[in-house]
């Protein structure tokens, strides 16, 4: 008798848990949008770019569990970081809406404002909508559905191409023919490619991407400890995690924002990629320059104060060079 209510009393427990869990993933673990901050070093980025901020959304699901508020939030997050180029990689909406809430959508997401250029391609789900193709066009992005666009500078351009989704069309050389011609026949110093479904980065051409973004795994959008992802869909099976260095390109994959299936995260906030991309030249240079500069500051002091206050000053203005230039 003991036995059996001892039994029932860990059953109790082990229920409960699995209730708070589940009820910490529904309403905690979907809020609170948070930014991953990644630094890419790359030394064919020419110096004009040096800088670079570029702000990475993904898989919002809207409609399901994912409302008006919640995008305006997205919005004034990305606005306070005040990003360079904005993009967005697949899965918009899920669901067909009425009219006001088109042109609810339409007037959130017009406020996006990087200061160069906002580029958004379709998502596997992006299909199920008939509002998708209307709210992209009056939102004032570029699409780059198998297409690119060039960001020109004085030292050197920037080609960022996209794809559609690839379960639609696996084809993917095909559907970057015109990039391909493109790269061809011009000199582009550093190239970019936004794709959906990351697993389909194995089918490009080797060389030809420095930077690839990709979304739909939602990085599992239920973690658990030490075992990791539980389920990611198709077409993000090998590659779902937040970053890998492929043989096609450096690889970086959006949590996502929103749900999808069922409306829960554990373990995997909803969030948003901040990437800053410096080049190795550049950087140099800013380091030796900043190097003579307190060196000189170093000579000139030592002749008024002692030598150990002398050695403090220089460490504490090395310290917050380094901060600063991020040297």
């Amino acid at each position: 008798m003991e036995k059996g209510k001892t039994i029932l009393k860990i059953l109790g427990i082990i229920f409960s848990i699995i209730i708070l869990i589940f009820l910490y993933s529904l309403f905690i673990g979907t809020k609170g949008l948070i930014v991953k901050e990644y630094k890419i070093v790359d030394n064919k980025l020419p110096g004009d770019f040096y800088g670079l901020k570029i702000v990475h959304a993904s898989d919002i699901h809207y409609g399901f569990y994912y409302n008006s508020d919640d995008l305006k939030n997205l919005v004034d997050k990305v606005n306070k970081i005040n990003p360079d180029i904005f993009v967005f990689t697949g899965d918009l909406i899920d669901i067909n809406i009425n009219e006001e809430e088109e042109e609810k959508i339409i007037e959130i997401l017009k406020e996006i404002k990087p200061n160069i250029q906002k580029y958004i391609i379709k998502g596997n789900l992006d299909y199920q909508s008939n509002n998708y193709e209307n709210i992209i066009k009056k939102s004032d992005f570029k699409i780059l559905d198998n297409s690119y666009d060039i960001i020109y500078s004085n030292s050197g351009n920037i080609l960022i191409s996209g794809l559609n989704s690839n379960l639609e069309n696996p084809n993917i050389n095909e559907k970057l023919e015109t990039t391909y011609t493109y790269l061809n026949e011009n000199e582009v110093a550093y190239k970019i490619l936004l794709m959906h479904e990351p697993d389909y980065v194995d089918k490009i051409n080797d060389n030809t991407f420095n930077l690839i973004l990709a979304g739909h795994s939602h990085n599992g959008q239920v973690n658990l400890p030490i075992i990791g992802a539980i389920y990611t869909p198709k077409g993000s099976k090998k590659y779902f995690a937040n970053y890998y260095q492929t043989k096609k390109g450096k690889l970086y994959i959006s949590s996502g924002i929103g749900t999808s299936l069922i409306p829960i995260r554990l373990l995997n906030k909803p969030s948003i990629n901040l990437y800053r991309l410096t080049n190795k030249w550049f950087k140099r240079i800013t380091f030796n320059f900043l190097k003579s500069k307190l060196h000189i500051h170093q000579l000139y002091l030592q002749h008024y104060i002692p030598y150990y206050i002398n050695n403090y000053i220089l460490y504490y203005l090395w310290y917050h060079a380094d901060n600063k230039y991020n040297i």
